[in-house]
């Protein structure tokens, strides 16, 4: 400690607590639930070997070894069910893993959280929270995030390009306002659970087919009239989307929105994605990129942009996940799915098909 010391905090010494701030490393060594001679005797010991003192004149006594029953384990696990139990004055301990803080009437994240870089599970349900700080997402270790009855109107872009990217396994979602999720959401590739119930949702992720380990599901009681095309490549264990206000599907009523000719644009975007070329904000202007994500795809396998039929078809959930909870009160597991066409052609050829099965 020779020349080391930054401070000393002593205003609490008759307590039993102290501080000692070093230079390097640059930490606080906090002391507390002392005998305050014995930490004054302490204090006094460390100053003289700060300034310099031999260690023959410093006042220390032998050393007796802490029985195990004083000695107190980190901290990996803490559970606040009420505002009254919500420490205000002190800070979590570093070492937590696992943190829920329910029912405490929180309207923001608390700052102090995003300092527990051990924290595997944060559970803030059932308070007043309306944002996320982008920061969150510098919590590496995260694998669980319960946000369920809060106030939340939109989940951050910026999350799903954090470090949650590899470490998320759970989120839930459910019971807020959300109406719809960033096309960035399925950048969260690690997800296994989902809950999305009693939101405002009005459509799902429109790449969610991304979320290969997804497994768990739910969407219940929110405004979806269909669901988007990429639907079809998930692979799950459990799916709840009872009571959302699915449309009637008419194949023979299309959206067409196809263009001819071909737009010098959409012909190169769908060579761009048909051929697998390249791109990025370093060759191409940032909202070609971004429309370039959601190209859509035809039933051929063909991309196409902003040129091409639409119409939703129905389809039989057993055939994206083992466990289907009843879509309506009527016994039904089927909802309708977007489906895209790149031409005339494609939508002919589906068209027979549907005719002759029908």
């Amino acid at each position: 400690v020779q020349e080391n010391i930054e401070r000393f905090f002593t205003r609490f010494v008759e307590e039993g607590k102290a501080t000692v701030r070093l230079r390097e490393p640059a930490v606080d060594v906090c002391l507390s639930k002392a005998n305050a001679s014995n930490l004054k005797s302490f204090l006094s010991a460390v100053r003289l070997a700060h300034q310099g003192a031999d260690a023959e004149a410093l006042p220390l006594s032998s050393l007796v070894p802490a029985k195990t029953s004083e000695v107190e384990k980190p901290k990996s696990k803490m559970i606040i069910t009420s505002r009254r139990d919500y420490p205000l004055t002190k800070n979590f301990p570093y070492s937590l893993e696992h943190l829920q803080a329910s029912y405490c009437k929180l309207a923001r994240v608390d700052t102090r959280l995003l300092c527990l870089k051990q924290l595997r599970k944060l559970d803030l349900s059932h308070n007043h929270i309306k944002q996320l700080p982008a920061t969150i997402g510098d919590l590496g270790c995260l694998q669980e995030l319960n946000l369920h009855d809060n106030h939340l109107e939109s989940f951050s872009r910026a999350l799903c390009s954090s470090t949650l990217q590899k470490s998320l396994q759970l989120l839930d979602l459910s019971q807020n306002k959300i109406k719809a999720l960033p096309i960035q959401f399925c950048q969260l590739r690690e997800l296994v659970h989902l809950k999305l119930d009693d939101n405002e949702l009005i459509r799902l992720p429109f790449k969610i087919g991304q979320l290969e380990h997804l497994r768990f599901l739910s969407a219940a009681r929110n405004k979806l009239p269909f669901l988007p095309s990429d639907f079809r490549r998930l692979c799950l264990e459990n799916l709840d989307l009872f009571g959302n206000p699915f449309e009637q599907p008419n194949p023979l009523v299309p959206s067409i929105q196809l263009k001819i000719p071909l737009t010098l644009l959409e012909c190169a975007a769908r060579a761009t994605i048909n051929y697998r070329i390249p791109y990025g904000c370093h060759l191409l202007p940032s909202h070609l990129c971004e429309d370039l994500e959601v190209a859509k795809t035809c039933q051929c396998g063909s991309a196409c942009l902003s040129s091409f039929i639409q119409l939703t078809v129905t389809m039989n959930l057993h055939h994206v996940a083992h466990t289907v909870v009843l879509v309506d009160n009527m016994g039904g597991t089927e909802a309708p799915v977007i489906s895209y066409f790149c031409s005339l052609d494609c939508y002919s050829q589906f068209l027979d098909r549907y005719l002759q099965s029908n």
